[in-house]
């Protein structure tokens, strides 16, 4: 079978196309053949180079994510009910390839009404989204300020903070990414391209600030958003796609606002958790209540194209690879 695979740490040229066997069902296991694959920004920085001491990865790899597809095959102890199934799974390993072995216990049903790819785009971001919602316990009423709303966790999250009656603010960057944050349900969108965006947010905020900060930009605008949050409210740094790190947050201040800081630590979860999660943001979107925003699907034969789109922030939504694209 053909795989997208890492040769060496580099741009995007290092990802090319291989052969590789075509995975076997083992015990507990199933075969999914894969219509969609998910792409994450921390794919292209673990590519480049960065984070190799968490994630201990070495070239040559098959980067991993999430799929959605179809079963092909079982292994001994699986229900043979699941072959032809629609499913999607969260947090596999080399999923930049035409077929994935993974537990059948890691599958999720794709429900009638959400399509392969649509439930592809949610297999990463929308389980990290619910599972930010859960941990942060946002409340009907609350008011919630949202970095990188256009992003494809963010445009989540706006939905589903919307959905739960909190107040929301987004930040975005250009008129067509605020317009989109707006048409998804945000109560106000700053444009994060004006340098008096703080400002605005504060305003939009009122005096006391956002009883929850979801800061999924870091860096400098993420630092800049931690005076935003209020007193005795919630701040999670859980995201860094501009390569300066997360929001660099002082302790102690948060202590002395009597603030409760989250970091991407708090969203690493468990197999089962995933799965767990996965089914019940598939049910979000069957109901219509969840609108994933797709920029574009490249074939598995330009993943090194889809990195480039995905450095390049200019798509809006997320980016997929398709292996018969």
């Amino acid at each position: 079978m053909r795989v997208a695979q890492v040769q060496e740490f580099g741009g995007p040229e290092v990802l090319v196309t291989a052969s590789a066997p075509e995975p076997v069902a083992g015990e507990g296991e199933a075969v999914v053949a894969v219509d969609h694959i998910d792409t994450l920004f921390v794919q292209t920085q673990i590519r480049a180079g960065a984070f190799n001491e968490f994630f201990g990865v070495e070239p040559p790899y098959v980067p991993g994510g999430g799929i959605s597809g179809t079963v092909t095959a079982i292994g001994p102890g699986v229900d043979a009910g699941l072959v032809g199934r629609r499913v999607a799974v969260s947090g596999a390993a080399d999923t930049y390839a035409e077929f994935v072995a993974v537990p059948a216990a890691h599958l999720s049903p794709v429900p009638d009404g959400v399509g392969l790819r649509e439930a592809a785009s949610l297999v990463h971001d929308g389980v990290t989204a619910l599972a930010l919602l859960d941990n942060t316990a946002l409340k009907p009423g609350e008011t919630v300020l949202v970095t990188g709303a256009s992003g494809g966790m963010g445009t989540l999250l706006v939905q589903f903070a919307h959905a739960l009656g909190a107040r929301v603010v987004g930040v975005a960057r250009g008129p067509e990414k605020t317009a989109l944050v707006r048409e998804l349900g945000a109560d106000h969108v700053i444009d994060a391209a004006d340098s008096g965006w703080g400002r605005q947010a504060r305003a939009a905020l009122g005096e006391e600030g956002a009883d929850l900060v979801l800061d999924g930009v870091g860096g400098q605008l993420g630092l800049e958003a931690f005076p935003l949050t209020a007193d005795g409210g919630r701040f999670s740094a859980h995201g860094a796609p501009t390569g300066t790190g997360f929001a660099a947050v002082d302790p102690e201040e948060a202590r002395r606002r009597g603030i409760t800081l989250l970091g991407i630590g708090d969203v690493q979860l468990t197999p089962e958790r995933r799965t767990a999660l996965l089914g019940r943001v598939l049910t979000e979107a069957a109901a219509g209540r969840l609108r994933p925003v797709i920029g574009e699907v490249f074939p598995l034969a330009r993943a090194a194209d889809a990195h480039r789109a995905i450095e390049g922030r200019a798509l809006v939504g997320k980016v997929l690879l398709a292996p018969r694209g």
